[in-house]
């Protein structure tokens, strides 16, 4: 089983780290700096107190790699659109291509039947590059929980968390679902298949759509936006929207919304990953997480007044920081 890991960051890197462990045929395509480090010394990985230092096949050019059985795509939702024609080479005819990106994935609506079968959402993939790049057919649901961030070049550390959760866009457990599930587990990875993927989505996406431009408008920290009156109102206010579009496409929340905003505070001092992308002066992930969830407010009839105020006013303190997409 050959695997390429596209986007070889934080995240990337540690799965691909834990699955170099295991001796899995992994490559990474990454670049700059944290590239030149993992093709001169390896990929190190700090993980519980331990430093393990692992060779890896690693790249930025994909012809190198050559068709593989799971491209495994862990970058920003925003940069994903642009790099489809330099993916085209590690897809061969039976490769499946590995959706672990943050927010509304672009193929939300393949086989989930009904009117809205097939919808195509612009925020997400604009100009259907990933739809008619990769194909709805080849794509396999993730939803990445760890958390980990790149040290220094070449050497990520793990924070917390060890499960990706798994998804056919049609709920079935699939041979090459369960496979990759094996794989991932091989290498001391929770994989779990889900028959219901689209309502993990939506749990993590319901923290994800208010905390991030709350954080990144505020400059404040999870524990304290999550416990100021006014901000955690804001919150509640566009997770209840989201809420009502989600429930209209038939996903069900196992929590409330108070419950998960409490469960926001109780991660404590921790900068959002969009507000460290402003502080970082990288681009946010403003459709994904935001943008998204307004553009399916529209597809189901849904008002979304909350979150239109904080998309307006985010998208504004991008453009102001010279951060607009």
């Amino acid at each position: 089983m050959k695997i390429c890991i596209f986007g070889a960051g934080a995240i990337g890197g540690y799965m691909g780290a834990k699955l170099a462990e295991a001796g899995a045929d992994v490559s990474l395509v990454a670049r700059g700096p944290h590239l030149a480090a993992m093709q001169a010394n390896g990929l190190t990985l700090i993980e519980d107190g331990q430093s393990t230092t692992l060779p890896v096949t690693a790249s930025d050019d994909p012809e190198e790699l050559g068709p593989q059985d799971y491209v495994i795509i862990t970058l920003k939702a925003h940069s994903v659109p642009p790099v489809v024609g330099r993916m085209q080479p590690l897809i061969g005819p039976d490769t499946t291509v590995v959706s672990g990106v943050n927010g509304v994935p672009w193929w939300y609506f393949h086989k989930i039947g009904g009117p809205l079968e097939g919808t195509r959402l612009h925020s997400v993939d604009p100009g259907d590059a990933q739809w008619e790049g990769f194909g709805p057919d080849r794509v396999l649901g993730c939803v990445v929980y760890p958390a980990a961030e790149v040290a220094e070049p070449g050497v990520i550390r793990h924070v917390e968390g060890n499960r990706f959760s798994l998804g056919e866009p049609d709920g079935s457990k699939s041979d090459r679902a369960q496979a990759l599930s094996k794989a991932l587990m091989a290498a001391g990875l929770k994989a779990p298949v889900r028959p219901r993927l689209r309502d993990e989505i939506w749990v993590k996406l319901w923290g994800n759509l208010s905390f991030n431009p709350i954080s990144a408008l505020t400059h404040a920290t999870l524990d304290v936006l999550c416990t100021d009156p006014g901000t955690r109102a804001v919150a509640r206010a566009m997770m209840l929207e989201a809420q009502t579009i989600a429930e209209k496409l038939g996903v069900k929340f196992p929590i409330d919304v108070e419950r998960r905003i409490d469960g926001g505070a109780a991660v404590g001092a921790h900068r959002t990953s969009m507000l460290q992308d402003l502080d970082a002066g990288r681009p946010m992930e403003i459709d994904a997480l935001v943008g998204s969830v307004q553009e399916l407010g529209c597809v189901t009839g849904t008002e979304t007044p909350t979150i239109d105020t904080v998309l307006a006013l985010i998208r504004l303190r991008a453009k102001s920081a010279g951060l607009a997409a």
